[in-house]
C-alpha cells in the first residue's frame, strides 16, 4: 500500500481532509457531492503514486461514489507538514 494512501485514510479518519478550489471547481462540473468523495479513501485502490511531488506527496486513486461509480481522485498532503489531507482533483 502507498504510504500516501494510508496518510490520508488516517487523516481521513479524524477529519482532517481539506478540498482544494481547483478539487471543488471538478467536483461540480462532475455532478459529485464533496461528502461522497470525501467519504471514499478506505477503499480507494492505488494507481500512481507521487511520494516525492514536490508540492507534497500525492496518490492518484479509484475509489467509488456512494452509487458504485469509479471515481479517480488525486489526494495530497502539503509540503513539509503532516495535515491535512486534501483532495487536490477529481
Amino acid at each position: 500500500m502507498s504510504a500516501t494512501l494510508a496518510r490520508v485514510q488516517a487523516l481521513a479518519a479524524t477529519g482532517e481532509l481539506r478540498i482544494s478550489g481547483h478539487g471543488y471547481d471538478e467536483l461540480a462540473a462532475d455532478g459529485l457531492l464533496a461528502a461522497e468523495v470525501i467519504a471514499g479513501p478506505d477503499g480507494a485502490i492505488v494507481i500512481e503514486d507521487y511520494p516525492a511531488y514536490p508540492k507534497g506527496p500525492c496518490v492518484l486513486v479509484l475509489q467509488a461514489d456512494s452509487s458504485g461509480a469509479p471515481i479517480h481522485v488525486v489526494w495530497g498532503i502539503p509540503a513539509g507538514k503532516d495535515t491535512p489531507g486534501v483532495l487536490i482533483t477529481c
